[in-house]
């Protein structure tokens, strides 16, 4: 069995009530492959979650953006993941670049994070990137591998798990690595995971791109042997998120 098109779209800290309706409204009405071709998975804000749990096409699914390292106490402005498990969410992103950046979320905390959602049930969108610092130093993969080990080291059962690549240099820069850039970066984190967990982790996991990705590129991106999918930031609130999903098309195909 290949690997299926994952398609994710990270709302980030946009919207009001009406403005996610509307978005939502668009994502029921696409017309987009079926399951089996590509899954999809869209991460409202917190607050709108069940919301748009609760007006969401049944074939795609909701993620958080977000959760605390361990069970839920006296962490003011934190939601753990059995909160979310509480609410139906299946899947949570953790280690997002702004994140890591921003709030000084290190490799081992994310890797932390990373294991107990998955203890408790929820499915993890992983997050691994280079700033463009580290890149133009050629230490891309050192970084990359470093961040992948984190979680590595602390995970046993990768089934449910997706790692996203984010060149933090790409990231609503409307730079995009290129379809050949990506592909070098997902090729070589696959090998990594060959030598460092199993071959079988490595041909099973999704590996999927994020970085101003668009109805433009996502073809050719698509495209690239390594790439499984993209975590979509921008263009995941607006139309095109529809072109996107179905640039999964370019894998059926190939």
């Amino acid at each position: 069995m290949g690997r299926t098109f994952f398609v994710g779209g990270n709302w980030k800290c946009n919207g009001t009530s009406e403005e996610i309706k509307k978005i939502v409204a668009t994502l029921n009405a696409g017309q987009v492959p079926s399951q089996d071709v590509v899954e999809v998975v869209v991460s409202p804000p917190f607050v709108f979650l069940p919301l748009v749990k609760s007006e969401l096409r049944s074939d795609f699914h909701v993620a958080a953006q977000n959760c605390w390292v361990k069970n839920g106490g006296a962490f003011t402005g934190e939601v753990s993941a059995n909160m979310l498990v509480n609410l139906s969410i299946p899947w949570v992103i953790l280690g997002h670049s702004e994140r890591r950046a921003i709030l000084g979320e290190s490799n081992e905390f994310v890797g932390d994070k990373v294991a107990y959602a998955l203890s408790q049930g929820l499915k993890v969108i992983a997050c691994v990137g280079e700033t463009l610092e580290q890149r133009e130093s050629g230490s891309t993969m050192a970084v990359v591998a470093a961040q992948t080990k984190a979680i590595a080291d602390r995970v046993k059962d990768w089934s449910n798990v997706v790692i996203a690549y984010e060149p933090v240099w790409a990231i609503g820069t409307g730079k995009v690595a290129t379809p050949a850039q990506a592909q070098e970066v997902h090729a070589e984190l696959r090998k990594w995971l060959q030598a460092n967990v199993s071959a079988e982790v490595a041909a099973s996991t999704r590996i999927i791109y994020g970085g101003s990705v668009s109805g433009a590129n996502c073809k050719e991106l698509a495209g690239q042997p390594d790439v499984d999918g993209f975590l979509v930031g921008g263009a995941s609130l607006k139309p095109e998120f529809i072109d996107i999903i179905k640039a999964a098309e370019v894998k059926k195909s190939a």
